[in-house]
């Protein structure tokens, strides 16, 4: 690869991502110059888009900003950053006005924003829109601000293959369009937000597109990932053979929903004291002991109880997939098991959303910001996007008037030697390694199964990663080895159990490991 064999595009701010967290910084980072996000697919293909539940901010006086701290660093385990949630958790409230005075469509009464209640918060601080569709609502509002900045253009359908790095600073990043091919976007500053990798485990709430293809290309270059072992389970996704998996918000437990298993019992009583309400990890893990106890496939989510009217009107997304599967919410059960919903680890962040790479930034899923520590609290990813988002573009913005030079080009020249090893079956690998990973790296882990993984991983990579592609399949399987291999490998480092990651031969938290695992590459 040469960048002088290119196309060139310049702009003073290049985002990567679409969702809440690069559209929020898009818009920050505009007040000084020329802004371009990149969407590896369409502009309404991001986890942020498909978010059912809501985003949490203290929104009334019975709540406080230290509570929200408190269940934040409760659920974290020990790993949250005190001074990440304190920021966080104090700027929430006005960012949630921001995107009412942009006219967010959120849930109220007379007036007033309503606020719900989720696992793991102790008061009731959830806004939602639209009922079970927040993401949507915020995404098409920061979309309708974007649409009157001129200073902001989107490309979509167009795939980061790597960034363009020298001596550790970012210029900017190489690109694939499906028109216009290969071309090179210099930036003066660089934001990655590309979102999530739940297309990494074969039962995931994510759509196609979150395949960690932006944390990949910022581990080549050399950007510290943090707390790849973390990744989040939601307890209740649609369990129905043969279909793909699909979100039943949590926010349905919050407004009374009940778990049960196949015998009709209200289980979480026997493994905590919140019951329905307890954090994700907790309910996940339960709801496999429940599965091996009972030997069924799927526990139950019960609403019948629940005025039908009211559930339609206040979850209409979930009520219109309970009808297409023939799921009569005011007779029958709905099935749910836990499937792949968030990745905690990423790039490894400060508090402006700086690396350790020069002018790249990153916020949103992909980060790892420390906001989170082991463990999500429920409607704490909007949040975060929103607050990182925003504190990452101002940054930006400020750096990039600061600087007089501009993007500039450089050459840079990679060349792989061709590799005489077979090649594999792309589709074949991407599926096999989505199985294996959701089998033995999973909501329950142990030795075995984390050697068995990156073995197997390992000689797949042998005959993948020397290969040169010109396929978006082709790079998507080469990034999912990369961040399958550094989440099996940090989970085999990680000798004890810690909100989401629980190891079945170390079952206990061990506070010898009360710290973040970081990772470069070599």
């Amino acid at each position: 690869m040469n960048t002088r064999a290119m196309g060139h595009v310049y702009t003073d701010c290049l985002v990567i991502g679409s969702g809440i967290a690069g559209m929020r910084a898009a818009l920050e980072a505009s007040v000084a110059g020329h802004v371009i996000i990149i969407s590896k697919e369409q502009l309404q293909e991001s986890n942020s888009f498909y978010a059912q539940g809501g985003i949490a901010a203290v929104l009334n006086k019975e709540d406080s900003i230290d509570s929200h701290i408190k269940d934040t660093m409760n659920t974290g385990c020990g790993l949250s950053d005190n001074f990440v949630v304190k920021k966080v958790i104090t700027q929430g409230p006005k960012q949630v006005e921001q995107l009412d005075r942009w006219d967010t469509p959120f849930d109220k009464t007379d007036g007033v924003i309503k606020a719900g209640r989720e696992g793991g918060h102790s008061h009731f601080r959830i806004a939602h829109a639209l009922g079970d569709a927040t993401g949507k609502a915020i995404v098409m509002s920061l979309m309708d601000q974007i649409k009157q900045r001129n200073a902001i253009k989107f490309f979509d359908n167009c795939f980061i293959v790597d960034f363009l790095t020298i001596d550790n600073v970012c210029y900017g990043a190489v690109c694939y369009h499906k028109k216009y091919g290969l071309q090179c976007i210099w930036a003066t500053k660089t934001i990655l937000a590309s979102g999530g990798a739940g297309r990494l485990f074969r039962e995931t709430t994510n759509p196609p597109g979150a395949t960690g293809d932006g944390v990949a290309a910022a581990w080549r270059a050399g950007a510290v990932l943090s707390d790849m072992e973390f990744v989040q389970f939601h307890p209740t996704t649609l369990y129905v053979a043969g279909a793909t998996r699909v979100l039943i918000t949590e926010a349905i437990r919050g407004e009374g929903g009940i778990l049960v298993d196949v015998n009709n019992h209200p289980f979480m009583g026997d493994y905590h004291e919140m019951k329905d309400l307890a954090p994700r990890d907790i309910v996940s893990r339960a709801i496999y002991a429940q599965l091996s106890k009972t030997k069924h496939t799927s526990v139950y989510l019960d609403v019948r109880h629940l005025d039908q009217a009211w559930f339609a009107n206040r979850f209409p997304t979930i009520s219109r997939i309970c009808r297409s599967f023939d799921i009569d919410t005011s007779k029958d059960l709905i099935p749910v098991r836990p499937s792949a919903h968030y990745m905690i680890g990423g790039v490894k962040t400060d508090l402006n959303g700086c690396t350790n790479l020069e002018n790249l930034y990153c916020c949103g899923e992909a980060s790892a910001s420390g906001l989170h520590g082991a463990n999500r609290l429920a409607s704490n990813s909007l949040l975060e996007a929103m607050v990182f988002g925003y504190s990452t573009g101002r940054h930006a913005c400020e750096q990039i008037k600061a600087d007089t030079t501009g993007p500039h080009f450089q050459t840079i020249a990679s060349k792989i030697p061709h590799s005489s090893r077979t090649e594999l079956d792309i589709a074949d690998v991407t599926d096999s390694l989505r199985a294996i990973m959701s089998r033995n790296v999973g909501v329950l882990r142990s030795e075995a199964q984390l050697k068995e993984t990156i073995e197997i991983i390992d000689f797949w990579q042998s005959y993948v990663l020397d290969k040169v592609f010109d396929s978006v399949k082709g790079w998507e399987c080469q990034n999912m080895l990369t961040i399958c291999r550094l989440i099996a490998q940090q989970a085999l480092a990680r000798k004890e159990s810690r909100g989401v990651h629980f190891r079945s031969d170390f079952p206990n938290p061990d506070e010898t490991f009360c710290h973040h695992l970081t990772i470069t590459s070599p």
